[in-house]
């Protein structure tokens, strides 16, 4: 096992099957941007691939292309739109996880965490994962953040619900057995030079700069 992992997050591909919603545009890839991505995957062991949100490609166009490559990775439907217009459905959940893959939470409704009273934020944390355990019959312990948000309130109810991973949005490489790991996000102009830098760990300039300073903000408050 490597010391760093580098986590993507791919969250749809090819032509969406529902309305969007503001912005989700950026980071929705066409097929050949995905399968480029994931050809330069092969053979690469710190590179983890991480879906969220349940979209109906994560089975459809994901599923049989990780299969030919012999990849694995690790899926985050929205629990309370499983079966919903465009996305997962409760047997394709199940699918995934017979084909050897890892499924975990993304919340209930992919709602901002940090602003939810006890009552709702218990439903995001504790009622999805229930519910994805009895549905796939193995423990769900591991979370996507909706949006990437998280403060020092969010991260306590995490652990005392018995998380063993949580996955953000900050970007950057991670340390392969940390509790909370950043994850990258694929863009919609995703293109050769951006995987051969992410894959690297070693971004551009600029690209530094914007991930210093998110880091920054997250650990202000919290």
């Amino acid at each position: 096992m490597p010391a760093t992992v580098v986590n993507l997050t791919v969250h749809g591909i090819g032509r969406p099957q529902r309305q969007l919603d503001p912005g989700e545009n950026e980071k929705w890839v066409t097929v050949e941007q995905f399968e480029e991505l994931l050809d330069a995957a092969v053979g690469i062991d710190n590179v983890h691939l991480t879906f969220d949100d349940g979209n109906a490609s994560d089975l459809e166009i994901a599923l049989p292309r990780l299969l030919e490559r012999r990849l694995k990775a690790e899926f985050f439907p929205v629990a309370g739109e499983i079966g919903a217009r465009g996305r997962i459905d409760r047997a394709g959940v199940r699918e995934l996880v017979a084909a050897g893959m890892s499924v975990g939470s993304h919340g209930w409704s992919h709602r901002d965490l940090r602003r939810l009273d006890d009552k709702h934020l218990s439903q995001e944390l504790t009622d999805a994962s229930e519910y994805l355990s009895e549905l796939t019959r193995r423990p769900v312990k591991r979370v996507a953040l909706p949006f990437g948000s998280y403060d020092r309130r969010v991260l306590d109810r995490l652990r005392k619900a018995g998380a063993t991973r949580v996955y953000t949005d900050d970007g950057g490489s991670a340390r392969a057995f940390t509790w909370l790991q950043p994850r990258t996000s694929l863009p919609h102009d995703l293109d050769r030079p951006w995987i051969d830098d992410t894959f690297a760990g070693a971004p551009g300039l600029y690209r530094q700069a914007t991930r210093a300073a998110a880091r920054f903000v997250r650990l202000a408050r919290i």
